[in-house]
């Protein structure tokens, strides 16, 4: 009986043995890390920075302040702009009224002025031609008179033409040009004016502040970092998904997440899972390499555990 008891153990074992060895194995853990969304606010010009009116680990609410740039030259522009649409608007307005009437009765009294002048050259034409004809003065007086009398002509008629121009008012042309400059300058001083007001940052969302680049004093270059937010409502867990694993995945899957330096297991679901590799180049997608292709995803983590948690933590994600 001892020999059958001994037998029937082996048998057992050996089974047991065997249906592990057949067993298929657990899929490895998603390694990653611990992420918040982020915002960055650049800077919108080269200015010394006057003042941080938060502190690195700051809760701060949707439109909150946050930094101030130096305004001096941005208030400078916004001046000139200012000046430059009064000066539009004048001009629109002088060329609406039309010329003023002292300044027809001006070309009126020059159109007059240049009439008589031509008048007085047509009689010193005349009588010098009577006196060349008797032969008593040279044909060199003749034409200094003529050509002064065409010379008189002309100018009337240049003084007529620019009475008739006042008289007629202005064109339909220059007061559309004026109103497309007039819309040009007010468009410089909007533009001016939203690059002064950037030059206060106030956070775009809710967050928390998680970096300050730079301190009072510092001038930073345009597109620096001046203060990055972080925000959303809890961390996300961004994982990198191997070739092989990849198929088996869908948006929606549950996850425990095992997060560095937290005893409990956090839930989490899968929220998304990049359609193109990362790391291995899209010419490599050949043979062993093609193993070592990994899809960046994103688990959304759950409760009220994973919303003090900062970035930056590691993390093994495993389904449920």
């Amino acid at each position: 009986m001892p020999t059958d008891t001994c037998a029937r153990r082996a048998i057992a074992l050996a089974a047991l043995v065997l249906l592990a060895a057949c067993a298929e194995p657990a899929p490895p853990p998603l390694l990653g890390t611990l992420e918040w969304d982020r915002i960055a606010l650049p800077a919108e010009a080269s200015e010394r920075v006057l003042a941080l009116h938060v502190r690195e680990g700051q809760a701060v609410a949707a439109g909150g302040r946050l930094a101030e740039l130096d305004p001096q030259r941005a208030t400078l522009r916004l001046q000139r702009a200012e000046a430059e649409l009064r000066l539009a608007r004048a001009r629109r307005d002088e060329l609406a009224h039309g010329p003023r009437v002292e300044q027809i009765e001006a070309a009126r009294a020059q159109v007059a002025a240049v009439r008589a002048a031509l008048a007085e050259a047509e009689r010193e034409t005349v009588r010098l031609s009577e006196l060349r004809a008797q032969g008593q003065v040279a044909q060199r007086d003749l034409d200094r008179a003529v050509a002064a009398r065409d010379r008189s002509a002309a100018e009337l008629r240049a003084m007529q033409a620019a009475l008739d121009e006042r008289l007629a008012g202005t064109r339909i042309e220059q007061l559309d040009q004026a109103e497309a400059a007039l819309a040009a300058a007010s468009a410089a001083v909007e533009d001016a004016r939203v690059a002064l007001a950037r030059l206060s940052l106030h956070a775009p969302r809710a967050g928390r502040v998680d970096a300050l680049p730079f301190k009072p004093g510092d001038q930073p270059p345009v597109g620096a970092t001046l203060v990055s937010l972080l925000a959303g409502e809890a961390p996300y867990a961004r994982v990198f998904v191997p070739a092989a694993l990849r198929a088996g995945l869908r948006e929606g899957e549950r996850f425990k997440l095992r997060v560095q330096g937290v005893d409990a297991p956090l839930p989490a679901r899968l929220r998304s899972v990049a359609s193109e590799p990362s790391f291995t180049p899209y010419y490599a997608l050949a043979g062993d390499d093609a193993a070592r292709l990994v899809y960046r995803a994103e688990l959304v983590l759950e409760g009220d555990a994973a919303r003090g948690l900062p970035a930056g933590l590691t993390l093994r994600a495993e389904r449920v």
